[in-house]
Formats: C-alpha cells, structure tokens, sequence
C-alpha cells in the first residue's frame, strides 16, 4: 500500500448513550503521524462532565436497559456483528494503528482477521461456558445452583500501542457476559476506538451498551473512582497499574490489571543459536519493541554468549528501516518523540553501565523526519542494571550470561515483571521442566507465543488476572450461590 496523503481528519463528537453527541468543551487533542510527523488526526478531548455522562448512560444501560436480559446468544449475535464490521473495515484499521504507532502496515493488515477471530470466540462462549451450574449438593438439602451473571459497568481503559486488540479482549468478554462498558482511548491513538464507534453504530448496539471517549489520564480516573462503575480493566504501564489499584482498593473495585514487562528468553545449551537470533531479532522490529511481553533479556550459557550477541547484531545491521507503508521497510519509527527520547536515554544508560553496545543505538542517518532508532542489542549485560530491569519499549536487546541452566532460571525469575517468556531448546520435556520454574504468565517454547486464545496476564507487578477467551471471561462475571428447597431446621 503506498503511503497516505497528509489529510486531517476530524472526529469532534463522542460515541455516548449509542449517539454521536457535543463535548462540553472546544478542547481538542491533535495526534502526529509517527514517520512524518505531520497530523493527521484530532478528536474531542473529553472532560469531567463528558465522563460523566458517558459513565452514566452506562450505568443507566446496566440497570434499566434491556442488554443485561438478553439471553448470552443473543447478545452472541452483536459480536458476530461487530466483527464482521471490523474485518470489513480492515484497511482502516491498519492504516490509523500504523500512522499512530509506527508498526508495519504488512503486519496492521492483520488486524482484521485477529479481531474477528477473537470476537467470535468470545460470541462461542455463549453456547460452551457454564454461566449457570444447577443440581449441585448443599449442606442444607434442597439443590444448590452456581450462577454467574455480569459484574455491572466496566470501565475499560487501554494503552496506544495496540488498541483494536485491547478494545477486542476487554469489550468482548464484557459485552458478552451482560456488562455495559465506558471505554477510554488514549489521546495518543484515539483512531481505532472512532472506529468500532461508527461499527457499533452501524450494528443497532443498543444505547448505553458500549460509550466511547478520548480522554488524558486525569480524566480516566474518573472511571476509576466514579461508584457508578463496578470493575475497572487496565492495560498500560506497572507505575498506572500501581495507582489504579490504590484508587480502586478505596471503594473495593473490581480491577483486571496488565501491566508492564521485561520479559526473559532462556536460551539452553542444546538450543540452535543463530534460529533464536533471528526469531528474536524479527520480533523485535514489526512495532519498534514497544510491545509489553518483548523478550527483551536473552539469557544465553557464558560460553554462547558472544556468539548470540553476534547473531543479533548482525541481523540488526541488515533491518531496513523506514516508512511503514513501504513493503521493504523491516521496522517503522517510535510511536512519539517522547517514546524515542526515552529509548535513547536507556541507551545511553546502557552504555554508562559497562555493557557492551554490539548493534544499534543512534537514529538512521538517512531518515530527518519521523522518530526512527535503529534497533540496538548490548551484550556483556548486568542484570542488575537499568537497561535488563527497567520496561523500555523500544528495540532495544539485553544479552546476559548465566553459569548454567539453574543460573539461567534465577536470572530470568530475578526482576519485578512476569508477563513472558520463552524457553529456547529442541527438548520439548526439557521445556516444560524450565517453563515450570519460570515466575511468568506465558512461557513459549522456542520463540515469542503470547495467546489470547487461551490465556493472557502476568505473575508479580506485570499484572492481577487474565485477558483472553475462557479466562478472560470471568473477570466481567460476579458469581452467586443460590440455594432452592424447604429450610432446614437448626437444633
């Protein structure tokens, strides 16, 4: 696909109460092409009252609406619906997330086909997950029943870097299981969000079910403190996640929170070097690494190390980097000029700290426009210092020795995250035993293999419970105990 024409489009209402409604303010917010940085979006800002009604046509859907009395099916249909509307308007999508974020639009194309993938899973539900389990015994006679009905209003609010697929795995599983959500989009990518808005719209989503804002994060705490909202899910970084657990604690809020990550690759000595290098090095470069479960530690046997320190860095030398709109581009810009001014500060970092900087580490020289870096591997890395420690969300490698595999397992085990990681060795059984010692939500073995369609979330500060089709589901679920039959007389 060639690359857009520089025109601004202008999205100056919300999507609240199921129509296009005035922002109580003229504040706009103007979002930046990440490789040219030229605009190219701006979109109403919300502000506290905007919130509130957002909040209040949801909690009005909630309690007075006909959503949560739908039977699971039908509101199984909706989904349906509202995938076939994002898998048809896929260009779209690809086009707003590359401009937004800077990842590749060859890989954004995907979107589509991911998102409806996922909405239909969750709509399957409707017909194979137990929202009701009856005849079950109870120690007062009678039949006791377990039955799980939605949570109430969930506020949902997300990060830029993949929006769609935050959207997708937090109103999904809400919508489906009778919630009514007020979904706050990041200033930084509002375009995907105005999207589903206009999807939703087209669908005959009822009023109230699904409300849409844009909104900076004094604005979404709102989401967080207002008691009009019974459960709060939160993607970003461990520092916001810190903060909403506190506000929310407060009032005994329901949260799902993921959160940040620096994930390890384990790398045994059985394991094809080079194979892992190229696995872990292409990964790196289809978003710039500004992806929460990057496996950005390689933890490689001392006597490997230069070798895979090598291998990365030759593969790193060879990344074409560029517009993301071009097909032979292998790594589009940072999503910000903030994003890469923090890049280029860890490097820096890394540098000062001793390690050894193999590949990478400044900006493209032939590139004057756009937040591009070049990616940047270290080797001879402490793993106690900044750069194998601290999320940077960039592309940006550690390699780190380790005496042998139990040193290995500290390691990667030995940081406050453990949202990823992955176990490189051509042993399945071998795998298995490291992922088992592994303090990580997901472990893949010989490469990068996050599954929403299974289960998504990490252990320690990378997050509390799980995102994804089974799992996910229950976090928009409260479940009550009901118990049928004459009482039983006590003494």
């Amino acid at each position: 696909m060639a690359e857009p024409a520089e025109t601004v489009r202008v999205h100056d209402r919300f999507y609240i109460d199921g129509r296009w409604v005035e922002p109580s303010s003229d504040a706009m917010i103007e979002v930046i092409d990440s490789a040219t940085e030229e605009p190219f979006l701006r979109v109403a800002a919300a502000q506290p009252p905007d919130m509130d009604r957002a909040i209040a046509a949801a909690r009005r859907a909630f309690d007075e609406g006909p959503w949560p009395r739908l039977s699971h099916r039908e509101r199984a249909d909706y989904l349906r619906k509202l995938a076939t509307g994002i898998k048809a308007r896929t260009e779209d999508f690809a086009g707003v997330w590359a401009r937004e974020t800077g990842v590749l639009y060859n890989f954004a194309v995907r979107i589509g086909a991911m998102a409806e993938h996922s909405l239909n899973g969750y709509a399957d539900l409707a017909e194979t997950f137990a929202f009701e389990e009856p005849g079950l015994p109870s120690m007062w006679g009678g039949s006791g029943m377990l039955i799980r009905e939605p949570v109430g209003v969930v506020g949902a609010i997300y990060p830029w870097n993949g929006a769609l697929e935050y959207i997708v795995h937090k109103a999904g599983p809400a919508l489906l299981a009778g919630c009514t959500v007020v979904l706050k989009s990041p200033s930084q990518a509002p375009g995907e969000a105005y999207l589903v808005a206009e999807i939703a719209d087209e669908i005959g989503l009822p009023p109230g079910v699904l409300n849409i804002v844009t909104a900076d994060r004094t604005v979404g705490e709102q989401l967080v403190t207002d008691p009009r909202v019974d459960k709060i899910t939160f993607t970003g970084s461990t520092a916001a996640g810190r903060r909403i657990a506190a506000l929310g604690g407060q009032r005994v809020a329901r949260v799902t929170l993921e959160l940040g990550g620096k994930s390890a690759a384990v790398i045994l000595d059985d394991a094809d070097v080079a194979g892992a290098a190229r696995s872990l090095a292409g990964i790196e470069c289809f978003q710039s690494g500004q992806v929460c479960a990057s496996l950005t530690r390689i933890i490689v046997p001392r006597s490997r190390h230069d070798e895979m320190v090598e291998a990365i860095a030759a593969v790193f030398r060879e990344v074409r980097v560029g517009s993301p709109f071009d097909p032979q581009t292998q790594m589009g810009p940072l999503a910000s000029a903030a994003q890469r001014e923090r890049v280029e500060g860890y490097v820096a970092k890394g540098v000062a700290s001793g390690a050894t900087l193999a590949a990478g580490g400044g900006r493209p020289k032939e590139l004057d426009r756009g937040w591009f870096v070049e990616p940047t591997v270290f080797g001879n890395v402490d793993n106690s210092s900044v750069i194998a420690q601290e999320e940077i969300f960039g592309p940006v490698l550690s390699v780190i020795p380790a005496q042998d595999e139990k040193d290995a397992v500290r390691l990667a085990n030995d940081s406050i995250y453990g949202l990823n990681a992955a176990v490189f060795t051509p042993d399945t059984d071998r795998a298995l035993a490291v992922a088992r010692q592994l303090r990580s939500g997901t472990v893949g073995q010989n490469g990068f293999k996050p599954d929403f369609g299974i289960a998504f979330g990490g252990f320690k500060q990378s997050g509390i419970g799980r995102e994804g089709v089974r799992e996910g589901i229950r976090a928009y679920l409260e479940t009550k105990t009901v118990i049928l039959g004459d009482a039983v007389a006590i003494g």
